[in-house]
């Protein structure tokens, strides 16, 4: 078996980052995914042929404003496990392949429906971005320093943590439950969801006491010296997460600092501690500090560019990337499996690249008359 979900059937509607990441994953994990493209493909991102989170799908045209379009997508939901859509609340219903559509004609269907504001709410029709959903649900305000302004962090808190990953917790929940039921479901996966709910274990912290709404002055955001950035004498950069005791411990012990110099929790003396650590960062380059450090209990790493971090040997030696069908390099599918390992199978599917196939493995008998009416289309 390619992977734990091989047998599974995915159709997504193409859409553009957490609900296309979610089918790549799923995909990575061995279920067939088949994206519904626009004739001609379009939309922003990465080119086509380098669009990583379409490898491993095949892709067929359909022109979703006909009636016979409508039906092709139809019938492949027929024989699908899943279906994805990332469109505004109300956009799949106007189409004729809304929930009900869908599971009128397949009542076991997981309908998995990805936004960033969720399907209802005085926000569910408004556009949005990572940005402004991590900022409403408290985690862009918490991230940063003390004396600046909140940091984006990229857009993986919000659009692939709080949105894609839920969106597969969310149907692989519902598979399971459908085996026993018999029936199928609507899978509201919403960004502002999943972004709230992945700061639980900062609100149990501020429920106890433990966090500040002060952004840079707690435990995890830079507020203590031993969990930070520190700057070297090439201009890299060495991050510190030495929280437990002994972990401190070894930590100041590789740095080259005595104990009575810098206690943990002397938290008068917190700034003192971290320019202290400043400085003894900046006597060496950043390679040399992670030989000094690498490997120990010092939680202790270097801060690698994405580039370096694809070549480096301490991800090479665990495959954590690794190269495509294409030769080119991307992150490997993960979680791992001891028996059902998931695998890239195939480079980022183009637009309508793979109709005819797919269609024809489906049964469908009429393919050169969807072809000629330019109800799908061959790329």
């Amino acid at each position: 078996m390619a992977g734990p979900l091989s047998g599974v059937r995915v159709v997504e509607l193409a859409g553009i980052g957490p609900g296309p990441f979610a089918a790549m994953l799923l995909a990575d994990l061995g279920a067939e995914v088949i994206r519904i493209d626009r004739p001609g493909g379009g939309g922003t991102g990465p080119a086509a042929d380098r669009d990583f989170t379409n490898r491993s799908k095949r892709s067929v045209a359909v022109d979703l404003k006909s009636e016979a379009g409508r039906e092709v997508v139809l019938r492949l939901v027929e024989q699908a496990d899943v279906l994805l859509e990332g469109f505004r609340p109300g956009v799949t219903e106007r189409l004729g392949l809304g929930p009900d559509d869908c599971l009128a004609r397949n009542e076991r269907l997981v309908y998995g429906r990805m936004t960033g504001w969720g399907q209802e709410g005085p926000l569910s029709h408004t556009a949005g971005h990572d940005i402004g959903y991590i900022a409403i649900t408290g985690a862009l305000h918490a991230i940063g320093r003390a004396s600046g302004p909140p940091q984006v962090p990229l857009n993986l808190v919000g659009d692939f943590a709080g949105g894609s990953m839920y969106l597969v917790v969310g149907v692989l929940a519902a598979l399971l439950e459908s085996k026993l039921s018999g029936r199928g479901q609507v899978v509201d996966a919403a960004i502002v969801d999943g972004t709230a709910h992945l700061s639980t274990f900062i609100h149990a912290f501020q429920a106890s006491g433990l966090w500040t709404d002060n952004r840079g002055t707690n435990l995890l955001d830079t507020g203590a010296p031993f969990y930070d950035v520190y700057e070297t004498a090439d201009g890299q950069h060495m991050a510190v997460g030495a929280i437990e005791p002994q972990f401190y411990a070894e930590f100041l012990n590789r740095l080259g600092v005595a104990p009575e110099e810098a206690k943990q929790y002397d938290f008068a003396n917190w700034e003192q501690n971290r320019a202290l650590f400043a400085a003894k960062f900046k006597e060496r380059t950043r390679d040399a500090w992670a030989e000094v450090f690498v490997p120990s209990d010092a939680c202790v790493a270097p801060v690698l560019s994405l580039s370096e971090a694809a070549a480096h040997p301490w991800n090479t030696e665990r495959d954590v990337f690794v190269e495509g069908p294409d030769g080119r390099v991307q992150p490997a599918p993960a979680p791992r499996f001891s028996r059902t390992q998931g695998t890239i199978t195939g480079t980022p599917a183009q637009a309508g690249e793979h109709t005819r196939a797919v269609l024809t493995d489906l049964g469908f008998k009429d393919v050169d008359e969807l072809l000629e009416s330019g109800a799908v289309v061959q790329r």
